[in-house]
């Protein structure tokens, strides 16, 4: 199991990522390279990047994650916001390529009252301006929870996307424990039918991050509120059960949970009796 969590860039960039998640024990990780408040990005070669990959290195931390700015959204039908979009995504594409990093995790985006086909068309338009097929990444599409307009809560809308898109062999998608159940997919009692789903819809092998959270509100609640590990309605041991499947192992699972306590949650998901772990926030 790769396990780590959502971590800071404040001050030495790369380097305080990666010392986070040697705090946390952790073996991956996740950053935002800007600010989901806009204004410029810091630029990419301040992030002291070869002094924490060595340290990443040495510490057997591999395959950290990107997520986009939330700022982003290609679903828009605002010509100057869809624009946007495209040229914060064309540039995170080079920072993350000079970081050496493999994944971008992005929300695919709202329509605002358009439809789902229209955001899907307009995501797919907008990632045809900017994959040229040349990337050594993957830009993975995140699932979603159904609240508002968000368009890829369900995996056929995922799968439309990347259908439309020229050069699929960039395209990946990262699932979220909290979004998928709050979208209606049993992952409590039938996660190993949530995959089947996902490999029939768009195909097991585009599976390469999942968002390990567990949820504020109920099932089928179509609401996005992250709740720390055992203290949501998926519950510890259906998200442990999720972080030890066969065909997630070696993939980044990443915490997105509130409160910063992720060394004790993973810690716990590491457990070989979670049930009987003592939590600070239970």
């Amino acid at each position: 199991m790769k396990i780590g969590a959502n971590v800071s860039i404040a001050k030495t960039g790369l380097l305080a990522a990666v010392q986070e998640s040697i705090a946390y024990e952790a073996d991956t990780y996740m950053i935002y390279t800007r600010s989901n408040r806009g204004g410029k990005a810091r630029p990419i070669t301040d992030f002291n990047r070869d002094e924490a990959l060595d340290l990443q290195t040495t510490h057997q931390i591999s395959d950290p994650v990107v997520h986009l700015s939330y700022l982003v959204n290609l679903a828009s039908a605002k010509e100057d916001t869809w624009e946007y979009g495209v040229e914060v995504l064309r540039e995170e594409i080079a920072r993350v390529s000079y970081l050496g990093f493999r994944y971008i995790v992005m929300h695919p985006g709202s329509h605002v009252g358009e439809g789902i086909s229209y955001g899907i068309k307009r995501i797919a338009e907008g990632l045809n301006s900017i994959l040229t097929g040349e990337e050594n990444l993957w830009v993975c599409l995140e699932t979603m929870a159904g609240d508002g307009s968000k368009v890829g809560s369900r995996l056929e809308e995922i799968a439309e996307i990347l259908s439309l898109v020229k050069h699929q062999e960039k395209m990946a998608v990262c699932i979220d424990t909290c979004h998928n159940y709050s979208a209606g997919y049993d992952i409590v009692h039938d996660f190993d039918g949530f995959l089947k789903q996902f490999d029939g819809i768009i195909g097991l092998d585009r599976l390469k991050v999942a968002h390990i959270n567990d949820s504020k509100t109920p099932f089928d609640s179509h609401k996005d509120r992250h709740e720390n590990i055992g203290a949501g309605s998926i519950g510890t041991e259906a998200i442990y059960r999720i972080c030890h499947h066969e065909l997630l192992q070696g993939i980044p699972l990443i915490l997105e949970t509130p409160g910063g306590h992720y060394k004790e949650e993973i810690a716990l998901l590491r457990s070989r009796k979670p049930l009987e772990v003592q939590l600070s926030y239970m």
